[in-house]
């Protein structure tokens, strides 16, 4: 029985997303991939939804996130190792798959370090254009690692951030990041202190990568109406902010039970009132609703987003011709005969021997 069609996946390699992104400009493809994100979100009861799976190690973590809907199976595969600098690998790094569900053949490969990054910032983006206040133009940036560049244009081009006030303990890593948008319309100010860099932000991120229980943000320096973007804390035994200040906050999240065990939430009973924020992003609860209220979006990372950015990754790819054509399913001419594709030579071994 002859097989009725080619079986191709589609490869995108770092190289190709990141020729997806220059051609299209960082700012477009903050923007479609933050409509992509907006749009699942609102069709949040339609994905088949768990936490992602994890193995903790000395070193770091390895994860896989899965998520489906009716057609597209996705999954991601990512590590969280802080101490890989020292040895001239990326602390995060990533690949992922869409799939047809009616099948199971896998329609596209991606590379997902780069798209990771993007699709995190599209994602802070989209929660603080629902939570932070109108009109905010400062922000305070805590953690100027491989995340930060991406956070600052996405505030910017999204949001019209005009300032960001820069911390980190490693003075290195404000400089790069200093260096890496020199040509943005961004005033970008480095300080000296967690202090300095927050003090007159309308919104705070932090993006910090030590895996450890810190306390990077604390009640002292919260200020009424601040909408803060906890993006650091994102597993067990990792966290940016005082329990008291999430105690302060309105609360949201994106996948509450994934929250719990690996956001900031870990810290807190498991009574404490958090909103997810499809619901508020559908209308179906409140986001901010006063200019004092202070925002917490608690982001961990959500198996959702990252089929989201493979969508755009994808629908961009096609449009400008990019990636190529992978051969990861055999094509057999009897579907049942796997052992075609080996046996010619194994009948050769046997009449040789």
């Amino acid at each position: 029985m002859k097989s009725s069609s080619t079986v191709q996946t589609h490869f995108l390699s770092a190289q190709d997303v990141a020729l997806i992104v220059n051609k299209i400009g960082p700012a477009a493809a903050l923007r479609g991939m933050a409509d992509y994100i907006r749009q699942d979100f609102l069709r949040w009861q339609d994905f088949d939804k768990c936490a992602r799976v994890a193995s903790h190690s000395a070193g770091g973590v390895i994860e896989l996130m899965p998520i489906a809907d009716a057609q597209t199976y996705a999954f991601k595969y990512v590590n969280g190792h802080p101490r890989n600098t020292h040895i001239g690998l990326s602390t995060v790094m990533a690949f992922g798959v869409l799939a047809d569900v009616a099948t199971g053949v896998p329609r596209l490969l991606s590379e997902l370090t780069l798209t990771t990054a993007l699709r995190t910032a599209a994602m802070s983006a989209v929660a603080a254009r629902a939570l932070a206040r109108p009109g905010s133009r400062r922000m305070a940036l805590i953690g100027n690692g491989a995340q930060s560049e991406f956070q600052a244009l996405a505030f910017h081009h999204l949001l019209g951030i005009e300032e960001i006030r820069l911390f980190d303990t490693d003075r290195a890593a404000t400089a790069k990041l200093m260096r890496n948008l020199r040509h943005t319309a961004l005033r970008l100010i480095a300080c000296e202190s967690i202090t300095q860099a927050v003090l007159g932000a309308d919104i705070v991120t932090t993006v910090t990568a030590d895996k450890t229980n810190a306390t990077i943000l604390t009640p002292d320096l919260i200020a009424p109406g601040m909408h803060i973007n906890g993006v650091g804390g994102d597993c067990p035994g990792k966290t940016e902010l005082h329990p008291d200040v999430l105690r302060g906050a309105s609360v949201f999240v994106e996948y509450e039970p994934q929250t719990r065990i690996e956001g900031d939430l870990q810290q807190l009973p498991a009574d404490f009132a958090v909103t997810e924020l499809w619901q508020v992003l559908g209308g179906k609860a409140a986001g901010r609703s006063t200019e004092s209220q202070v925002t917490v979006f608690d982001s961990v990372g959500f198996a959702l987003e990252d089929y989201s950015a493979l969508r755009f990754m994808r629908d961009a790819a096609s449009e400008l011709g990019v990636g190529q054509a992978l051969s990861l399913i055999p094509e057999l001419g009897n579907p049942k005969d796997l052992f075609s594709l080996i046996g010619p030579v194994v009948e050769e071994l046997a009449l040789a021997a």
